[in-house]
């Protein structure tokens, strides 16, 4: 049964005022700030779906308010969940703070299992509700738009042709395995080929590393011989999943058809760039098994080319509130971001913004006429190449240097949100998961933001 929240007690009543025992400034604020019902509501509205009569039937589950809090806790201190746990339970300033007040601290599991209930568009919805707070704060008012992409990347090793086939020869026979015990039969329909597809990637990768028209015919002998190994494993996935019986076959059976579409695929890439010497296009790749959505990103940024994950874009109003943010399917041009990007402030804040800044990438003609059609003051887009003696007055003009200083300050949102943590590497699975945490470093950024003013006030 869905419980809202704990009994109150203020533990730092009990403890002896010679301790002094307090929340620092922010972070009082920050408890202030999460006591809007407007988080609490939208929170619960997904948790209630894990059942049925998950509001009025069943043993009382951790309290909505606790588990806000405990999330919120663990992206703005850049921990796991497991981490999230032991401190907040060894903290009496984090239990008051997530209202856990003498009550066991919920495991590790059971907060990932809450966690995972909470959609994408729930997240948003909550940073709509966040930058709400932050303009009845006045941290905020709309009129100034800044606006920048950045890469997030997921949690994968560098993408190599042998590495992927390995895993999937790996992962076709642990799967085989399991229908072991449901199937009758020994032998070659239950062969386990992992160790042979190893060493054959080992072998590769050390043949790599050397040079000349041997090691070539050999690399592409030893990638043969691997993706041999990988269709046999093919051919006797197919085979278990056609046998399994039917009240096996849910989980296994689905699991084994996903597996073997994406193994497929990478034998399929192997082909063309090894054997046919095709180039083969970033957007056909398939770069994990287990993270397939993730894209390959190039954006020509100085000792990173090449990046693997989803590009994100975000929207900044002054005061340092990131009031949108989507994330982006494979590399798509910054061009085509500016309207939509104006379209939602105007959504979120009933008007235009004065000022519109952002980069060289963004600039174009179209999107300069439409800024200025929708009434805004300054569009600040610095036109990229060759300029004409026109264009270079236009911008050294005063307000279009102010402007792009200004637009200078989301490089410096971005960086200090991936060196703490809340846009770096996705520590969550799934292409879910990674909308996931996306929403919540950016509701967690936003949160940090808002108190921080609060507390110099």
């Amino acid at each position: 049964m869905i419980v809202d929240r704990y009994d109150p007690v203020n533990l730092f009543e009990l403890v002896p005022t010679k301790l002094r025992l307090e929340m620092e400034p922010e972070l009082a604020a920050l408890d202030r700030l999460l006591e809007d019902d407007g988080l609490f509501v939208r929170l619960k509205v997904d948790l209630s779906k894990r059942r049925p009569n998950s509001e009025r039937l069943g043993r009382r589950s951790t309290p909505v308010e606790v588990i806000l809090r405990m999330l919120v806790v663990r992206r703005l201190y850049d921990w796991s969940f497991e981490a999230t746990e032991r401190n907040v339970s060894d903290s009496l300033v984090l239990r008051q703070f997530c209202r856990l007040y003498l009550e066991p601290a919920p495991d590790d599991t059971t907060l990932i299992r809450w966690a995972n209930l909470i959609g994408p568009q729930t997240l948003e919805r909550l940073n709509e509700r966040v930058v709400a707070l932050a303009c009845q704060r006045k941290v905020t008012r709309g009129r100034k738009l800044r606006t920048d992409g950045t890469v997030v990347e997921t949690n994968i090793p560098h993408p190599r042709d042998s590495v992927l086939l390995s895993d999937g020869v790996r992962v076709l026979s642990r799967l085989v395995g399991k229908a072991k015990g449901v199937l009758e039969g020994t032998g070659e329909l239950f062969r386990n080929r992992t160790r042979s597809a190893k060493r054959l990637a080992r072998r590769i990768d050390e043949t790599a590393r050397r040079r000349g028209e041997e090691a070539k015919e050999a690399l592409k002998g030893a990638y043969e011989r691997l993706m041999g190994i990988a269709k046999a494993s093919l051919k006797q996935a197919g085979k278990v999943r056609q046998m399994l019986p039917p009240e096996a076959r849910r989980g296994l059976a689905d699991e084994l058809e996903r597996f073997e579409g994406l193994v497929e695929r990478v034998v399929g890439q192997t082909e063309r760039r090894v054997l046919d010497g095709e180039s083969v296009p970033a957007a056909e790749k398939l770069v994990s098994l287990f993270e397939p959505h993730t894209s390959i990103i190039r954006r020509g940024k100085a000792g990173k080319e090449t990046e693997y994950g989803h590009k994100v874009w975000l929207e900044e109003t002054e005061g340092g509130i990131i009031s949108g943010y989507r994330v982006l399917e494979g590399n798509p041009a910054d061009q085509g971001q500016l309207l939509p990007t104006l379209e939602h402030h105007e959504e979120r804040f009933g008007k235009p913004p004065r000022l519109v800044a952002a980069d060289r990438g963004v600039y174009s003609p179209d999107n300069e006429r439409a800024c200025q059609k929708r009434g805004i003051e300054w569009v600040c887009l610095p036109k990229p190449g060759k300029k004409s003696e026109q264009r270079q007055e236009h911008e050294r003009q005063g307000w279009f240097r102010r402007g792009m200083r200004f637009r200078a300050g989301i490089e410096g949102r971005i960086s200090v949100s991936k060196r703490r943590g809340l846009l770096g590497r996705c520590r969550e699975k799934g292409e879910e998961g990674f909308d996931r945490w996306v929403g919540w470093g950016v509701i967690c950024y936003n949160l940090g933001t808002i108190a921080g003013k609060m507390a110099t006030r």
